[in-house]
Formats: C-alpha cells, sequence, structure tokens
C-alpha cells in the first residue's frame, strides 16, 4: 500500500510541474498570443512558484519515504 501510495504521489506532482513547464513555455514561445497575461513575467513567475511546490514535495518524497533509512 505504501509503495501504491508514494508512487500516485509522485505521479501527482509530476503532471502539475509537467503541466506548468508546458504553459511556462508556451508564455516564451507566444507572449503577443496571451492577451488575458497582461504582466508576462508575472504570470511566469506564478507558474515557477508552483513548479517549485511540486518541486520540493517530490525532494521530500524521496528523502523521507521513498528510502528505508531513519531521518
Amino acid at each position: 500500500m505504501k509503495k501504491l501510495m508514494l508512487k500516485a504521489l509522485r505521479q501527482h506532482a509530476e503532471g502539475h510541474i509537467a503541466k506548468h513547464v508546458t504553459n511556462v513555455e508556451v508564455y516564451m514561445a507566444n507572449a503577443v498570443g496571451v492577451g488575458e497575461h497582461s504582466d508576462l513575467l508575472e504570470t511566469v513567475e506564478k507558474e515557477l512558484a508552483i513548479i517549485a511546490e511540486y518541486h520540493d514535495q517530490l525532494e521530500v518524497l524521496e528523502k523521507y519515504f521513498e528510502n528505508d533509512s531513519v531521518h
């Protein structure tokens, strides 16, 4: 059960990272076509913050739950 939960948590975080990385790539490649985002850099910063949040979750999973050492 633990392995399934860890796998699901990891995949959830990785999926969100992929989604928000794609958003940043789209904003950078098509800045003119993103009319509802008048402050493009602020929008990208928000996406980066979300990526960092999920990246941090992955690091916590790896450090505290995915190996058998005691912390």
